[in-house]
């Protein structure tokens, strides 16, 4: 059994989007977006043991490693969104124009985005209502 079914990755990201606590469900633009980074680290908030059996890092600039647990959950929603499995999550993108930086919390520890400033955008989701 492959890591995302094993954990329940769908629907432990949806529950994630779900939740976006700065999100107005009668605003006419709906709930929040978040970047993949946001649910990776609220995914490592709720389930940290099961964040650890990836073994990936978070992700961010400076981590020294190609892969990451954000890289791995914004390629493979990218890939479920686009073959029809997630109907319900949109996915989009955060331009980098005229965007330098983008800081992330996790707990005490500050993540910069290793997206930011370079010519790759930062993916972001959506659950739709």
């Amino acid at each position: 059994m492959i890591k995302w079914e094993q954990f329940e990755m769908e629907e432990r990201i949806r529950s994630i989007l779900r939740d976006v606590p700065d999100s107005s469900d009668d605003h006419q633009l709906g709930r929040a977006y978040l970047t993949a980074y946001q649910i990776a680290i609220e995914f490592k908030q709720r389930y940290f043991e099961d964040f650890e059996a990836f073994l990936l890092p978070l992700g961010g600039a400076g981590i020294g490693q190609r892969n990451s647990f954000s890289q791995y959950i914004a390629n493979q929603l990218s890939r479920r969104i686009g073959a029809g499995y997630l109907p319900e999550v949109e996915g989009g993108f955060l331009s980098n124009q005229h965007l330098k930086d983008i800081h992330f919390r996790d707990g005490e520890d500050e993540i910069t985005s290793s997206l930011t400033d370079s010519g790759f955008t930062l993916s972001m989701f959506w659950l739709r209502d």
